[in-house]
């Protein structure tokens, strides 16, 4: 009898929490989301999608994009409606523009921690060189990074659409890298400059270029950041370094990493209590190391990445109202 009271008011209890969530959450409407062509991004546009749809009952299409083509996109024409991991500092003064005149929102910091971009060679190569701790150290030692199509030495750019290769070269030329015996190395994609570190760790080879954290790579294959020896100068940053048409570059040391999720107005507007969602999804960069690391030894996808996290993590727990946490369970 007791058991039998125990179901008879648990699936009360159940339907009333799913005629809550179908009143609340049905203005949520279609929703696109930013798939950026990087790990963590991939990963986090596929927990919001789970999240979303199953919790708050929204529409969700995952569309390709990228840091420049998608923040122009959003400030130009209001989609898609969430870039789930925006790296901002390169489109800083664009998006407090957007924010200000309400047209995008900033929502979560995705990474508790802020994000980390630099310059970087294998610990291997800076516990065997001690006086490489700076840029221009590297710089100087053009035969220890050797360009793997010739003479000279060679630096690990951005792919095309990622505003770190402007910012990138842009560094490079204030550097004087060229006048150093260095060419630029555009890897094609995220995933071949990832593979560009793995082989040169397993070839103990020379290494030199840009890569960020928290990532999965770093987790597996310790790098040294170097140091640009310059104190950062925002202005110059904003006004010249991240531009493309940035004339005369100066020496600039790589700005802190504000990483955050930005959303439309549309969005704010429409998605009910899924804005409140999306302003506490967060996760330090352990978390997303270990995450990372596990997608990578299993040659996993970013949609699977998502439910290996859903299923096996509780941070999210805190993210979604108790209701929205339910359904998300079961469709787990």
């Amino acid at each position: 009898m007791h058991l039998l009271k125990k179901l008879i008011v648990t699936g009360i209890f159940a339907l009333g929490v799913a005629g809550f969530s179908s009143q609340a959450y049905a203005s949520c409407g279609k929703i696109t989301v930013a798939e950026m062509d990087w790990a963590s991004a991939e990963m986090f546009a596929h927990i919001d999608k789970v999240v979303l749809e199953n919790g708050y009952g929204c529409e969700i299409e995952l569309v390709p994009g990228a840091t420049m083509p998608t923040a122009t996109s959003m400030m130009e024409k209001g989609e898609p409606d969430i870039a789930p991991e925006l790296w901002i500092n390169a489109v800083r003064t664009a998006l407090d523009a957007a924010t200000a005149e309400g047209r995008l929102h900033y929502a979560a910091e995705v990474f508790s921690d802020t994000g980390e971009e630099g310059w970087w060679i294998p610990q291997y190569i800076a516990d065997a060189n001690p006086e490489i701790q700076t840029v221009s150290d590297a710089l100087a030692r053009p035969d220890l990074f050797p360009h793997p199509e010739g003479d000279g030495g060679g630096l690990y750019t951005c792919p095309s659409g990622w505003n770190c290769q402007l910012s990138t070269g842009n560094l490079f030329r204030a550097f004087g890298g060229e006048e150093a015996g260095f060419r630029i190395i555009d890897p094609g994609s995220g995933g071949a400059l990832a593979g560009s570190i793995a082989e040169a760790y397993e070839k103990e080879q020379g290494w030199f270029g840009y890569y960020w954290a928290p990532t999965a790579i770093l987790g597996k294959y310790p790098m040294k950041k170097l140091s640009f020896d310059v104190p950062h100068d925002n202005e110059e940053w904003n006004s010249c370094t991240s531009q493309e048409d940035c004339a005369n570059p100066q020496k600039n040391s790589w700005v802190v990493s504000s990483v955050y999720t930005v959303v439309t107005d549309n969005f704010k507007q429409n998605a009910g209590v899924g804005m409140d969602y999306i302003v506490k999804r967060s996760l330090p960069n352990n978390t997303i190391n270990a995450l990372l690391a596990w997608k990578d030894d299993n040659q996993a996808t970013g949609e699977d990445a998502a439910y290996y996290f859903l299923e096996n993590y509780t941070e999210w727990h805190d993210w979604v109202d108790f209701g929205a946490r339910l359904k998300i369970e079961n469709a787990l």
